[in-house]
């Protein structure tokens, strides 16, 4: 396909980030390569589609309006949430052979979802120049000859810039993933070239976006030296709620120590295990920090660090993980999920102390 040349290699990045933290997410090494593009139609696209998939619709907003698509292969969902489940190899197999999707299936996909909605987010805020803000639908399965395509469903009808990707996961085998974005909004996101050319960073989101502000999950050292104001300006951008600091730890008396030491700030104190509902513990609170504290900084924790970005993707809180053991790679991977600050047990109370107040803009006493 010509042109586009600004989109593509921004959906290269953020295709292949997607891929690193849902594999973060799902345990595994997940790979999703861009490989292709086309124009196609709807009517096109669809006619030819022998399997069921998955339409996941992202509402693009401020200055790219628009909606675009992601469509995975039914049998690939089916396979991905089911390890994200925990179901054993032998019932996968049986799933994805039969096409068998339940309800725990697509709350999980949606946690997926979520995660690859996220690595857009900050790939498309680094590199496009100015604001953008992309938010993910709820998915719509489809099934040839069992449901009906209209002028709007499973997505609406038109031309459309054809993205797609190979999906890799060990021990699997994978069809792809079509990312499927209206013309019109292809234009928008990179312009004809007889149109006058914003200037595009094509690099990772670990950059300044057009409005000043650090993609920090995109890793560097950006999370270690974040500015206490930006604490302040979080609490200010998250609309009511009660001001609380989520402690997730699965040690219990770790816990509530950390629990102890965050007393002073009289926010609601909220507490939780490594594999808790953060959905549930976020819920009608304006979270101002999230401490999460293990054994070993290894990708369990870092899974957890996904979520919450995820989660809250305009406005995440600030996260500090606290771990025993810290390799450099684990120090570079929490910055890059994520983490703003990291702490080494056992630690100080003086110092967890000064990063509370630090992150959460409170005075010094």
């Amino acid at each position: 396909m010509d042109g586009y040349k600004t989109l593509y290699g921004i959906l290269e990045t953020a295709l292949k980030q997607a891929g690193e933290e849902s594999g973060m997410l799902l345990g595994q090494e997940l790979s999703i390569a861009l490989s292709d593009s086309l124009a196609t139609s709807k009517a096109s696209y669809f006619g030819t589609l022998d399997d069921g998939c998955f339409v996941l619709g992202v509402d693009s907003s401020e200055s790219y309006t628009g909606q675009f698509y992601l469509v995975f292969s039914l049998r690939d969902a089916i396979v991905m949430s089911s390890i994200l489940l925990g179901i054993p190899p032998a019932r996968i197999q049986e799933k994805k052979r039969l096409s068998i999707i339940e309800n725990d299936d697509i709350d999980a996909f949606s946690e997926i979802a979520n995660m690859i909605n996220g690595a857009f987010n900050t790939v498309f805020q680094g590199s496009l120049p100015n604001k953008i803000r992309l938010k993910l639908l709820s998915p719509k399965k489809y099934i040839p000859e069992i449901d009906q395509l209209s002028e709007e469903e499973p997505l609406p009808d038109g031309e459309y810039l054809m993205f797609r990707s190979k999906l890799e996961l060990p021990g699997q085998e994978m069809n792809h993933l079509d990312v499927m974005i209206p013309v019109a909004l292809g234009n928008i996101y990179d312009p004809p070239q007889e149109m006058p050319e914003p200037e595009v960073d094509t690099g990772l989101a670990g950059g300044a976006g057009a409005d000043g502000q650090d993609a920090e999950s995109a890793g560097g050292d950006s999370g270690a030296s974040k500015a206490p104001g930006d604490a302040e300006r979080l609490g200010e951008d998250v609309a009511g709620g009660i001001d609380s600091i989520v402690i997730l730890e699965d040690n219990t008396e770790e816990r509530q120590q950390i629990a102890t030491l965050v007393e002073f700030t009289r926010f609601q104190i909220v507490e939780g295990t490594l594999n808790a509902d953060i959905k549930e513990l976020f819920a009608g609170r304006n979270v101002r920090l999230v401490i999460i504290g293990s054994r070993d900084a290894d990708d369990r924790e870092l899974a957890v660090c996904i979520k919450v970005n995820a989660l809250c993707q305009d406005s995440p809180p600030p996260i500090i993980m606290s771990a025993e053991c810290w390799t450099r790679t684990a120090v570079l991977k929490a910055l890059k999920y994520g983490a703003r600050d990291i702490i080494i047990k056992p630690c100080s109370g003086d110092d967890v102390i000064a990063k509370i107040r630090r992150y959460c803009h409170l005075p010094a006493n």
